[in-house]
């Protein structure tokens, strides 16, 4: 009787972790993430924001080589008040378009931040959905681990895609 129950409590111990262990994935999110025509869509957007502001910054340091070129002709001419206001008008410019450029790099990386967030989001919530229908223990980034073992965890990124509508 004593061996009937060591048998049983072998034979459930051994179910239970069977049942414990259970699936891994793993997702390359780059290669999901390219396959999107939204990513597409805000590279380009981005990239438009960013010709922009250089077609601006550039405008603004044309004018200041223009009126430093005028004043260098004309300075040994000028009264010293004069002279010493025109220094400070190329001074005042010369600050503005570096203050310009700060502005315009940070108001780039929170544009690509806000784009680049919704893509992420819609991509965690299909990598999520994968995971929730497989009944999947963990879904991993491929990229993100040293060493994933290919047989023990399943490559879910056709799956995200299939969620996303990709090809």
């Amino acid at each position: 009787m004593k061996k009937l129950i060591i048998c049983a409590l072998c034979a459930i111990c051994g179910f239970t972790t069977a049942n414990a262990q259970g699936k891994f994935g793993h997702v390359n999110t780059q290669e999901i993430m390219q396959a999107m025509p939204e990513f597409t869509k805000a590279q380009n957007e981005i990239k438009a924001l960013q010709d922009q502001y250089e077609a601006d910054l550039k405008s603004m340091q044309d004018e200041l080589q223009k009126k430093g070129e005028a004043f260098e002709k004309e300075q040994a001419s000028l009264p010293e008040n004069i002279k010493q206001r025109r220094q400070q008008e190329l001074q005042d410019m010369y600050q503005k378009i570096q203050q310009s450029y700060q502005d315009n790099q940070q108001a780039l990386q929170k544009a690509s931040a806000e784009k680049m967030q919704a893509i992420q989001t819609k991509i965690l919530d299909a990598i999520k959905a994968v995971g929730q229908a497989g009944q999947y223990v963990y879904i991993m980034e491929n990229n993100s681990l040293p060493y994933i073992s290919t047989t023990l965890s399943t490559d879910v990124t056709a799956q995200v895609k299939t969620k996303l509508g990709l090809k």
